[in-house]
């Protein structure tokens, strides 16, 4: 399971941080400032930026889960696993503007939590 909980803060580091790094790359000067001052985004560093803040919205519940069940020493990784796949996939699929399976992924990644909480009970 800890395998699961680096490969998963190994995606937070990359979607919250190094992928909207990438795609600003032409305000490096703002990005490396204090960032008071506005400047224009493109529509896919805006896209990036809503998917990062999806995950930063499940990804609290998601570590506790996996913490949880470590400590209990109930098996989740297959579901952890599913989960963690999902959410790679919901990256590009935001990115490019594919809604419909950009929610299914979404969907499909809360029902994984919801599958490891009821493994926990």
């Amino acid at each position: 399971m800890s395998d699961i909980i680096i490969y998963t803060l190994a995606l937070a580091l990359v979607q919250i941080w190094l992928l909207p790094m990438i795609l600003n790359l032409k305000n490096i000067s703002w990005l490396f400032s204090s960032r008071d001052a506005t400047v224009e985004t493109s529509m896919i560093y805006e896209r990036a930026s809503r998917a990062s803040a999806n995950l930063q919205a499940s990804l609290p519940a998601f570590l506790a889960l996996c913490l949880l069940s470590m400590q209990l020493e109930v098996d989740v990784s297959g579901t952890a696993m599913i989960w963690l796949a999902l959410r790679v996939v919901y990256i590009p699929l935001y990115l490019f503007g594919i809604s419909m399976l950009r929610s299914a992924s979404w969907v499909g990644s809360v029902v994984c939590m919801i599958f490891i909480a009821l493994d926990l009970v």
